[in-house]
């Protein structure tokens, strides 16, 4: 098991997550800057600044070539070079990438390292990266269980088998979580792949587990986040509990 407090080792360095800061790039300014015939150089570049500029580039761009040296930086000595080909490989997500990215999920140390792996392997959607991402679900820091519940939602373009694999340990984390934002992304999850259920016990069991959310749960924003999930889902029973436990004031 990782240690809970592996996740800020970086933080005398950063102040939040640099996954967290790659969205918010200005794509007009940055993007026609970045030539991609020289970032796929700089990602063999024996300068560690280089390669972690390139990696990140491979976070916007899309570029087939880049795998094979964004999965080799994935073992890179500088954690932060392994969480931008971690992100990058996500932006290029690909059959060759899901193993490496397993087992290194498996070997970091450091917790920005495995969330950024944790939202590659969903982006995959492979049926291999079911298992692991169930792993880090239950056994991982509040950080990297808060993006595997979300990287699971993608399990939907997968196949029914991975489905009703997920959807247990994803209706326990949503019930036994201690971190309510873990909660809040289990609910949705289940959500989202509750549409792409046949009316079966499954599908029954995991609507149920959403309405004993948005009744019991003791955060505000999980009960709010199920509630939406039923929504979406549109599910006649659902609504109805939903409806009468508002008509009677019980929340």
């Amino acid at each position: 098991m990782h240690d809970q407090d592996d996740i800020s080792v970086l933080e005398a360095e950063l102040e939040v997550s640099p996954l967290d800061q790659l969205g918010a790039s200005d794509a007009e300014t940055e993007v026609p800057r970045i030539d991609p015939e020289e970032m796929l150089q700089w990602l063999r570049s024996p300068q560690s600044q280089q390669r972690m500029m390139a990696a990140r580039a491979f976070c916007e761009l899309e570029d087939a070539r880049a795998i094979p040296d964004l999965v080799t930086l994935l073992t890179d000595l500088c954690p932060l070079i392994r969480v931008s080909a971690a992100y990058g490989l996500g932006r290029n997500p690909a059959e060759a990438a899901v193993e490496p990215l397993i087992q290194q999920l498996q070997n970091d140390w450091n917790g920005y390292v495995r969330k950024g792996i944790v939202w590659a392997l969903g982006n995959c959607r492979d049926r291999r990266t079911v298992e692991p991402l169930l792993h880090a679900l239950i056994t991982d820091i509040s950080a990297v269980r808060l993006w595997a519940a979300s990287a699971l939602a993608q399990l939907s373009h997968v196949g029914y088998d991975a489905i009703i694999t997920a959807m247990p340990p994803l209706i326990e984390a949503l019930r036994r979580d201690t971190v309510a934002a873990v909660r809040s992304n289990c609910a949705w999850t289940v959500g989202q792949l509750c549409r792409e259920l046949p009316s079966n016990v499954v599908y029954a069991t995991a609507i149920d587990a959403l309405i004993e959310a948005f009744a019991e749960d003791p955060d505000i924003g999980v009960r709010e986040d199920a509630r939406a999930a039923v929504l979406k889902v549109g599910d006649a029973r659902g609504l109805q509990v939903i409806e009468e436990i508002e008509q009677d004031g019980l929340l």
